[in-house]
């Protein structure tokens, strides 16, 4: 089998975390697999290296961060293949441009265009394990570029499609996919199985195991994906296509995502044009709207109310400040979270929402905003009832069980 092994920063945190990865993957090795390994940077590592840039300036460019910041991620695989190297293991280090990654030109955030695997497949070929720098590749012009926060992830996945693996195995320091967080619900139960597209909800809702965009890679290019621990040998939870028989199970998980604010303008002026205006000053902005809703007009003027990241509330509260005279009033509130319920079997199942809405409501949890989708139910709530909702759902709809 050709399987493609991620490890995140915590998994390589230390030297001796390090060895320990290398252990799990000479093992593989042994066992008869083909392994390419991505690695991110030791745990701490990015932040150190972002505060060097920052002492020198507040902003620096963003093309000599790529620079920067990829430099910790080919540490850890060189440092990888040497362990494995003194456990008699063959392996080679290669950064993402000898992987053969070929990125856009966003500096910082850069999208992946294509892989040549040739390299790579020469190396395994000849029975190395290939250790490849996660987070990086290059742009047409030959420049590092980086591929944003969780970016390892992606490499793997990309890597894993363009080398057609059996699976991508992502380890960190959780052992899967589990119907809540465990911290918050010790009920919570770890999943065997878990579709792309809830898991690419869960990932977008505040579940941390999995970067979304990875996810939604995986989907399109129909890489198997499992998250595992690298600090434990049990089975993690494989992420794949949907069957009819997951129909059967009407909600998969419960998500929190407390990095929310709300936004409420009173009395807008209810003419053609002024959301438009609105939402598009906030994206120029580079302000994230999640959810919105609009109240039917009366008297000339509406109510709009919208969702936006908690660090990005200041800015957004910039903006709408700038519509002074088509509003009426506005309310900024920072003490709310979202609370989703998520799974394939709301397709197939009536009246998930209402008993969402009425085990809340026994809790005397009022619910602000609603969104809902095929497979989601979003309810944004004070923060200060996070905890007790993700129980609350939780225990209605007998995920522990």
């Amino acid at each position: 089998m050709l399987i493609v092994h991620k490890y995140g920063g915590t998994s390589v945190g230390s030297l001796e975390r390090i060895e320990s990865v290398a252990s799990r993957v000479a093992k593989a090795k042994k066992e008869g697999n083909d392994l390419v390994v991505v690695v991110s940077a030791m745990s701490g590592e990015t932040n150190k290296l972002i505060g060097f840039a920052e002492h020198f300036s507040d902003s620096p460019a963003k093309r000599e961060m790529d620079m920067l910041l990829s430099s910790g991620e080919r540490v850890t695989a060189a440092l990888l293949s040497i362990a494995l190297q003194g456990m008699g293991i063959d392996s080679i280090a290669m950064t993402g441009r000898q992987a053969g990654i070929k990125t856009d030109n966003a500096h910082t955030y850069a999208r992946i265009d294509s892989i040549n695997p040739e390299a790579m497949q020469s190396e395994i070929a000849q029975g190395k394990v290939v250790i490849v720098a996660g987070f990086q590749g290059i742009n047409e012009n030959g420049a590092v570029t980086t591929l944003g926060r969780g970016g390892s992830d992606l490499s793997a996945v990309a890597i894993a499609g363009a080398l057609k693996a059996d699976a991508c195995e992502i380890y960190s320091d959780v052992d899967g996919i589990y119907t809540t967080d465990p911290r918050i619900e010790p009920k919570a139960k770890k999943m065997d199985f878990i579709s792309y597209d809830e898991m690419l909800e869960l990932a977008s809702l505040g579940a941390k195991v999995l970067q979304n965009r990875s996810v939604e890679l995986a989907k399109k290019l129909k890489v198997k994906m499992v998250a595992k621990s690298s600090f434990s040998d049990a089975e993690g939870t494989v992420i794949g296509e949907e069957s009819k028989d997951m129909e059967a199970v009407l909600v998969s998980g419960i998500a929190l995502d407390r990095n929310q604010a709300r936004v409420t303008i009173r009395e807008v002026a209810d003419r053609p044009g002024i959301a438009a205006e609105i939402f598009t000053e906030l994206a120029e902005e580079q302000i994230n709207v999640d959810m919105i809703i609009q109240n039917a007009s009366t008297d000339g003027t509406t109510n709009l109310g919208f969702t936006v990241p908690q660090n990005e509330i200041n800015r957004a509260k910039a903006v709408i400040e700038a519509f002074d005279h088509d509003i009426g009033s506005m309310d900024f509130d920072d003490s709310v979270c979202k609370v989703s319920v998520v799974g394939v079997g709301m397709k197939s199942h009536s009246g998930v929402a209402a008993t969402a809405f009425t085990a809340l409501a026994k809790e005397n949890i009022n619910i602000e905003m609603i969104s809902t989708s095929e497979i989601k139910v979003s309810m944004v709530v004070a923060e200060k009832y996070a905890e007790l909702a993700v129980r609350t759902l939780h225990n209605i709809y007998e995920l522990d069980a």
